[in-house]
């Protein structure tokens, strides 16, 4: 019964307000919100606001960063494009010299080889007059050698033709 007398006590005391201490509790509400809003809130927005600052500021650099690796992407690519161009440039150009330069000692092998058999034509032929010559020479002193054993004595025509065998034969072993 006491708790009921306490409630019932307090109810009647609540039921009179003191427009005193409401006012006086209005006041100080208010003092502590102006000093909150001054001490803590303006700081503490001072610090949400750099720090949004910061972040946007870093979203904007990793942005930034981002497509500035996106175009060097992009050169890379044009400078490894344009290094394959080129490379197999070099190949084609290598190739076509290549070509040129077979054709070339194909040619030159040829022209060569035509020389030096003209000139083996041409060494033939000489060594062919050369031996013509000498058979022409060796025939014609056989021939001086003939007529004057022939002047020299009248011969059957068998003693003619042993002669002529005979001075063949000699003239074979000379050489």
């Amino acid at each position: 019964m006491l708790a009921d007398s306490l409630v019932l006590g307090a109810a009647a005391e609540g039921a009179r307000l003191n427009s005193g201490d409401i006012i006086f509790q209005l006041l100080v509400f208010l003092v502590l919100l102006a000093l909150l809003k001054k001490y803590a809130w303006g700081p503490l927005m001072g610090i949400m606001k750099q720090r949004e600052e910061h972040i946007a500021g870093e979203i904007d650099a990793a942005e930034n960063s981002r497509l500035e690796a996106k175009k060097l992407l992009e050169e890379q690519r044009s400078l490894l494009k344009e290094a394959r161009a080129e490379a197999q440039s070099l190949m084609e150009n290598a190739r076509k010299q290549g070509d040129v330069q077979r054709e070339e000692i194909v040619v030159a092998a040829r022209s060569e080889a035509e020389r030096i058999k003209e000139a083996a034509k041409l060494e033939i032929d000489q060594e062919k007059e050369k031996a013509v010559a000498a058979i022409r020479e060796q025939v014609a002193s056989l021939s001086v050698l003939i007529a004057s054993k022939v002047i020299e004595k009248e011969l059957t025509a068998e003693d003619q033709d042993k002669l002529i065998s005979q001075y063949i034969q000699e003239a074979g072993e000379e050489r």
